[in-house]
């Protein structure tokens, strides 16, 4: 594996590998790799001739009152789990590399935001879309791979891609989950331990609106009050939302059928977790599950 440290530098790789002919999948990070990450590369592996994954914290995308400075970091550890699963290229650049001036020009998302956690990350996904949009044109992926645990991103980056005709296949991969069902996410290091515990509530909940959806149930405003209670008296920790929308439009449903997103948000002292599982009711499927 090569570490690649400014854009100049991957580029030339990029122009190589593609005049030789290869494929090329693409895996966006922002470091601090767990299992989720590394499903994402080995998928990667499996179908193309060349895998790059980039390592960006990318400011854009935190508010000034997040977890930016704070956000994990661990590029050593980062390295080793990258090159164990296989990626050929580390792309890691700094912030000046990326951002050398102020952007002349950052994106604007206008649909599938005013739900979940962009009601409350005002600005969030802009800063997601210009990064995305950034490294595709620096590594001209022919495929990119994202993990449906940040479906909202996932749905957001869809919508980019086919707003802007960009040329790269989007690949959803499964949440990667711990034995007892938490979702794997960098901001679990944050977790108390008494707060690791009871964090296995937010899918255990998700499960149990997917069960009743598919059992037939139809208030969907019975189910989000259930989970929300449950959530309560379960989680120890302060519910943000619970929600079931349409995907990966996001918009409230009004019938219970097509692609469908359960999706919540909790607040630990130090972590912020969100989780979804994603159903198809009726057998009618979207590009998420194709």
């Amino acid at each position: 594996m090569i570490v690649i440290s400014t854009v100049a530098q991957i580029k030339d790789v990029v122009h190589m590998e593609k005049k030789n002919g290869q494929t090329i999948g693409f895996v966006p990070t922002m470091g601090f790799l767990h299992e989720g990450h590394i499903t994402l590369a080995k998928q990667a592996r499996k179908e193309n001739d060349v895998v790059i994954m980039s390592i960006f914290v990318n400011p854009l995308q935190f508010g000034p009152n997040e977890d930016y400075e704070r956000y994990p970091r661990d590029p050593e550890r980062d390295t080793v789990l990258a090159e164990s699963a296989g990626v050929d290229y580390l792309f890691m650049p700094s912030v000046d590399d990326m951002y050398p001036d102020e952007p002349a020009v950052v994106l604007t998302v206008k649909k599938r935001t005013n739900a979940l956690c962009g009601l409350k990350r005002e600005g969030h996904f802009d800063g997601v879309a210009t990064v995305v949009l950034k490294l595709f044109h620096i590594t001209e992926p022919d495929k990119a791979y994202f993990g449906k645990k940040d479906a909202q991103q996932l749905a957001v980056i869809y919508g980019l891609v086919d707003s802007l005709n960009v040329r790269v296949t989007i690949v959803g991969v499964d949440t990667v989950r711990e034995e007892d069902g938490l979702a794997k996410s960098s901001r679990n290091v944050y977790l108390l331990p008494e707060e690791r515990e009871k964090a296995p509530a937010i899918y255990k909940v998700l499960s149990h609106v997917k069960e009743a959806l598919e059992a037939g149930e139809t208030n969907v405003g019975r189910l989000k009050e259930q989970a929300i209670h449950y959530l309560n008296d379960h989680s120890g920790a302060e519910v943000e939302y619970v929600e079931i929308l349409s995907y990966p439009e996001l918009e409230p449903v009004r019938e219970i059928e097509g692609t469908i997103m359960i999706a919540a948000a909790v607040q630990y002292k130090n972590a912020r977790l969100i989780d979804n599982v994603i159903l198809t009711v009726k057998g009618r499927a979207s590009c998420f599950e194709q």
